[in-house]
C-alpha cells in the first residue's frame, strides 16, 4: 500500500504546480475516478474548478471534454446526432459523436442548462453508454462525468432535481485558497511560471486496476454497519430532514471511504475515512424540513448532528 501512497503523492506533487491551495479537493475528485462514480463541484468563479478537472485528466492521459452549459444547449449538442452522409452517389446516415465520448467530461455550470439537457447526462453517468434512436453507443471506459455549479447568480438556473443529484458520488465545496497560497497562485500566473506540459503519471490501465482494487478493498463489518446507520439516520431524523438518503448513499460512502484509505496509503478502513466523507457523500442526498431551514442550519450541520449521535 506504500508504493499507492507514494504514486498519489507523486500526483498531487505534479498537479500543485498548477493547482495551488486545494488539495481536498482535488483528493475529492479522485476518490470519485478511483470509486467509478460521477462528482458535483460548487464553488465561486474563479476558484481553479475547471483547472483542477483538465490538469487530473493530462495527468492521467484520459481524453478530456468540456460543455458549457447554456440555456439553449440541446441535448444532441451533448451525445451527438445522426448526420447525411453522402458516398458514391447513396445518401446514408451516420453517427457523429457528441462530447460525452471522452473518458472525463467536464459540464460547467450545469444547472443553466435546461432540465431536458441535464437528463441527457443521465444515462452516461448510471450506464455508462448514450442511446440515439435505435442505437446505443458504449462508452470508452474509464469514464466520469464531473460537472460544477455556481452558488452565486441563481436567476435564469435550473437546479438539479434531486434524483439527477443522487447519481453524484460526492458534492465536493470549493472554497478560497488561503493567504499564504494566494500569494502562490499570484507568483506562478501572474510571472508566468506556469508549465507548459506536465508528465503523466497514471493511465486508463491503471485507473481500471485501482478501481478494481477499492471494490475489493477490505473494511470491517462494525464500520460497515456504522456507515448504513449514519445513512439510515438521515431518513429517522425528523426533526431536521424532510427527505433522507437512499441506499444508493450507503454503498458510495463505503466505496468513498475504501478510495480515502487506499489514496493515504493504508490496507483497511478507519472510522476516520466514514466520518471525513459523510459529508461530501450525504450533503446533495438530503433534504432539509422547514423548521431546520427556519433556525438557519444548513445540510452539512445535520449530517454532523447525526455524527455527534451515531458512534462507531
Amino acid at each position: 500500500m506504500k508504493n499507492y501512497k507514494h504514486a498519489f503523492d507523486s500526483l498531487f506533487k505534479e498537479i500543485n504546480k498548477v493547482v495551488v491551495g486545494q488539495d481536498e479537493v482535488i483528493e475529492q475528485i479522485l476518490i470519485c475516478i478511483l470509486s467509478n462514480s460521477n462528482a458535483l463541484l460548487e464553488g465561486f468563479p474563479g476558484l481553479a474548478k475547471t483547472l483542477a478537472v483538465k490538469t487530473l485528466a493530462e495527468l492521467m492521459d484520459l481524453k478530456f471534454n468540456r460543455i458549457q452549459s447554456t440555456p439553449d444547449l440541446m441535448p444532441s449538442d451533448i451525445t451527438g446526432t445522426q448526420i447525411i452522409e453522402d458516398k458514391g452517389g447513396k445518401r446514408d446516415f451516420k453517427f457523429q459523436q457528441g462530447p460525452i465520448f471522452s473518458n472525463i467530461v467536464l459540464a460547467d455550470e450545469i444547472n443553466r442548462a435546461t432540465p431536458k439537457t441535464q437528463s441527457a447526462l443521465l444515462e452516461a453517468m448510471q450506464e455508462k453508454q448514450v442511446s440515439v434512436g435505435r442505437d446505443t453507443y458504449r462508452l470508452d471506459l474509464p469514464f466520469f462525468v464531473l460537472a460544477t455549479q455556481n452558488p452565486v447568480e441563481q436567476e435564469g438556473t435550473y437546479p438539479l432535481p434531486e434524483a439527477q443529484q443522487d447519481r453524484f458520488l460526492l458534492k465536493i465545496m470549493v472554497d478560497y485558497p488561503s493567504f499564504n497560497d494566494e500569494i502562490k497562485i499570484v507568483d506562478i500566473y501572474s510571472e508566468g511560471n506556469v508549465p507548459t506540459k506536465l508528465k503523466p503519471m497514471l493511465n486508463k490501465t491503471h485507473i481500471l486496476s485501482l478501481q478494481d482494487i477499492v471494490r475489493k478493498f477490505p473494511i470491517a463489518t462494525d464500520l460497515k454497519k456504522w456507515a448504513v446507520k449514519i445513512v439510515q439516520a438521515t431518513r429517522e431524523s425528523k426533526d431536521t430532514i424532510h427527505f433522507g438518503a437512499s441506499p444508493r448513499a450507503s454503498i458510495g460512502l463505503i466505496l468513498a471511504a475504501k478510495a480515502a484509505a487506499l489514496i493515504d496509503g493504508r490496507n483497511h478502513v478507519s472510522a476516520k475515512d466514514i466520518e471525513r466523507m459523510a459529508l461530501p457523500v450525504l450533503r446533495h442526498r438530503i433534504i432539509l424540513n422547514f423548521e431546520a431551514e427556519r433556525r438557519g442550519m444548513t445540510a452539512d450541520d445535520a449530517i454532523r448532528e447525526i455524527l455527534k449521535k451515531i458512534k462507531p
